[in-house]
């Protein structure tokens, strides 16, 4: 016998991950040359070259303990300080070592404190849609429940009349995501300093803390100047779990943290059930070398090279609006979320295989009448990938 939710999900293939997959068959069938996969954001750009620096110092010079041997549970007190002081000098904020506690990436983060957070199977968790799929698995599979607020699908910023109704007495978080994975959108600051007033104000309502989760990969992946306050800025009660798979282009490396506001409700406690959960479900101390690289890279303050996404971004966003397909034009990541002509998106990505143009539906996100296309490929592919989306916007119209 097995835990037959357990099996539901691990059968239940992931919408990317099936078009990715799918895409490997299709080019080993045909060519790698004449597929188009546009479904996962795996970054292209490769590591900053500080980062390659990094990783041969530590394997040059650190002892064998020290490159490879445990840390402490939560990280190195020596890592943890580096990124305390990056982030500090960079946001203007006061956070130390104690502040993190470092993951095996942004999932393991969001596993950990959603695990920690959940009191009872009456604890729910919201998030915006478009929203990463994945938030739903990680809390249910933490006993809590999932409910997504309907998308604002004109700016992609949030609704919140929908959002006043949502929040109840149950509510233990609610999820941000901006940069934002799917439709690349930046939440304002004006969003996002409502927001916070209007969680403040149903704290007191409710009489316990509402957890702002703001859930980061993306953070240095933005092409605009804006400043946008760092989240602790404006919420208290506010954690982050952030990833370097996408600022240093390291995903199948896993590291990241999570990280609570210096000026948390009941921090220590916070932290322990933090650290607690990391506990029960065997993320503690995130791998040695990795720990060690972001130390270095932290002291250099080491940020991508975004021109390449950018010159993509523009590419593709021009020469489909120009064709006629509908955005909002993304100010971050590296995905554009396009409406699907005929508004099903799921019937766009089937009748996109038969160009073998690969795009993942809205459906997974929130979305059904939208389809996400990552642009974190090669360039030239998106030149020639150009005729075949004109041929499908006007077959799908003509349906």
């Amino acid at each position: 016998m097995v835990s037959q939710a357990m099996r539901e999900i691990g059968c239940r293939r992931s919408a990317i991950r099936e078009a990715y997959e799918y895409g490997l068959r299709r080019a080993a069938a045909v060519g790698a040359e004449r597929v188009f996969d546009f479904s996962l954001g795996n970054p292209s750009a490769p590591p900053p070259p500080e980062t390659i620096a990094a990783f041969l110092d530590v394997l040059s010079t650190c002892s064998p303990d020290q490159a490879h041997g445990y840390t402490v549970a939560p990280g190195s007190p020596e890592t943890r300080e580096a990124v305390a002081a990056s982030l500090n000098r960079r946001f203007q904020t006061d956070f130390s070592a104690r502040n993190l506690y470092l993951t095996c990436g942004a999932a393991a983060a969001l596993s950990i404190v959603f695990r920690a957070l959940t009191i009872d199977g009456d604890s729910e968790f919201l998030a915006f849609a478009p929203f990463f799929p994945e938030y739903e698995c990680f809390a249910r599979t933490a006993g809590a429940q999932f409910a997504a607020i309907p998308a604002d699908t004109h700016r992609f910023q949030i609704d919140f009349d929908r959002l006043e109704r949502a929040l109840g007495p149950h509510t233990q978080g609610v999820i941000v995501n901006s940069p934002n994975n799917p439709s690349g959108v930046i939440y304002s600051e004006q969003t996002l300093r409502t927001l916070a007033q209007i969680l403040k104000r149903k704290c007191e309502a409710f009489g316990h803390p509402i957890y702002l989760i703001s859930d980061e990969p993306y953070r240095e992946l933005r092409y605009t100047d804006e400043r946008i306050p760092f989240i602790t800025e404006l919420y208290d009660a506010a954690i982050v779990c952030y990833s370097y798979s996408k600022s240093l282009s390291l995903p199948g490396d896993r590291i990241g943290y999570a990280l609570l506001g210096t000026r948390m409700p009941d921090f220590d406690d916070v932290y322990g059930a933090i650290a607690g959960s990391a506990r029960i479900q065997g993320y503690v101390c995130a791998p040695a070398v990795l720990q060690r690289v972001i130390e270095r890279c932290s002291a250099l303050d080491v940020l991508p090279d975004l021109s390449g996404y950018r010159r993509n971004r523009d590419a593709l966003c021009g020469g489909l609006t120009g064709t006629g397909y509908r955005c909002v034009p993304p100010d971050g990541a590296f995905y554009l979320f396009v409406e699907a002509p005929g508004g099903d998106g799921d019937a766009f990505a089937a009748l996109a295989r038969s160009e073998d143009i690969l795009v993942v539906s809205g459906r997974s996100f929130g979305c059904p009448g939208f389809v996400r296309v990552s642009y974190c490929v090669p360039h030239e592919m998106i030149l020639r990938a150009m005729p075949g989306f004109r041929r499908l916007y006007e077959r799908a119209r003509a349906r």
